[in-house]
């Protein structure tokens, strides 16, 4: 649909400027608001119509996108990795910004971010959060690890820490100085606070997967080795539908696990991974690739039990996928590749295992 008239919207926690372009004229409107989506949506409707807005992906999120088309006033977000600025710009401002995202709609620079359902979002904080806890719960038993080992306490009994002996132990250590008691017991507070935080995100993650919305993705996905219900969910969340990417390929773009290329003439250089797009995604499927080192084969129980819930055709995919996976694995290791080299080219082919099944797709 061709516009009228283009807005660039620069948003912030309390403030949007906004640059309008009209095309037929080429005047240029000027507004700030405080953070108002209706003030935004009636400046909008006095400009010539039909408007378009945009603003650019950042902390603010999707608000304002919702507000503007719940008020009739279509609305996009630009990727900001994607917005190309001249190298010679180096005056920055909110109005030069938004009038730099009027222009690049106009001309239609802008690649859009797809927004998800309020539903969808909720998932994916969801998963994020268990994301921050599994985070703030390495950190709390590293402190407390690291406050033993200066005090030339050290756990001897097993190899394996924060199982029930090594919990016995830590109950059982005493300390002569109060101060140092008091640190101990805080710190060990600490790591038992954030275990029943994870717990209880992980009993909110599993109901959640078991909704109609997310069953059947988390069910194909967990039927992949190294992929939990877990894993499944928090991909599934992330991702929203896959079906919106035409091929395999492009999904493994999308997770920034393709090689870099710079290329020119007959020149041709690729390198390291381009580590663009989600990296919450990306990141789930390097740590799954390395369940495929492990030994496979389709009379193990765990495989059945992994496709035993899936009809017949999606069960033979998921199968082959393992099999595939497992002997990439063994064969870049006999070549005496780097072990995260390994981990890494494993999960570029796991990633199009993922998008083959979660859209069901040859």
């Amino acid at each position: 649909m061709i516009h009228s008239t283009y807005v660039g919207l620069d948003v912030h926690a309390r403030s949007i400027c906004a640059s309008a372009l009209v095309v037929e004229t080429g005047e240029v409107a000027r507004c700030s608001f405080g953070y108002d989506a209706d003030a935004v949506a009636e400046w909008c409707r006095s400009l010539p119509q039909p408007v378009k807005c945009v603003y650019e992906s950042g902390p603010t999120g999707f608000d304002l996108q919702r507000k503007l088309e719940a008020a009739g006033v279509p609305c996009v977000v630009g990727a900001v990795s994607k917005m190309i600025r001249p190298a010679g710009d180096r005056v920055k401002t909110d109005r030069r910004d938004a009038a730099f995202l009027a222009r690049m709609l106009a001309v239609g620079n802008v690649v859009e971010v797809r927004v998800p359902t309020e539903a969808q979002e909720a998932a994916r904080d969801l998963a994020r959060a268990r994301e921050d806890c599994r985070e703030d719960l390495m950190r709390a038993r590293h402190l407390l690890s690291k406050f033993l080992l200066r005090k030339g306490i050290v756990y001897d009994a097993g190899k394996t820490a924060w199982t029930k002996a090594h919990r016995a132990w830590l109950r059982g250590l005493e300390f002569g100085d109060p101060n140092e008691r008091l640190v101990f017991d805080e710190y060990l507070a600490g790591v038992e606070a954030l275990e029943q935080r994870r717990g209880r995100l992980d009993r909110a993650i599993s109901e959640q997967a078991a909704l109609p919305e997310w069953s059947p993705t988390v069910e194909r996905l967990s039927a992949l080795r190294g992929i939990s219900t877990l894993t499944a969910f928090s991909i599934a969340a992330e991702v929203g539908d896959f079906s919106r990417f035409p091929n395999a390929r492009s999904f493994m773009s999308y997770v920034g696990l393709v090689p870099s290329e710079s290329s020119s003439g007959e020149s041709v250089s690729r390198g390291q991974i381009t580590k663009t797009g989600n990296e919450h995604v990306r990141r789930l499927l390097v740590e799954s690739a390395w369940a495929h080192s492990r030994k496979w084969s389709p009379a193990l129980e765990t495989e059945r039990e992994r496709t035993s819930a899936l009809p017949p055709r999606q069960a033979e995919r998921a199968r082959k996928a393992n099999r595939r996976l497992h002997e990439r694995y063994a064969a870049l290791e006999a070549r005496r590749k780097q072990p995260n080299v390994v981990k890494v080219a494993v999960a570029r082919e796991l990633a199009g295992f993922v998008w083959a099944l979660a859209t069901d797709a040859d």
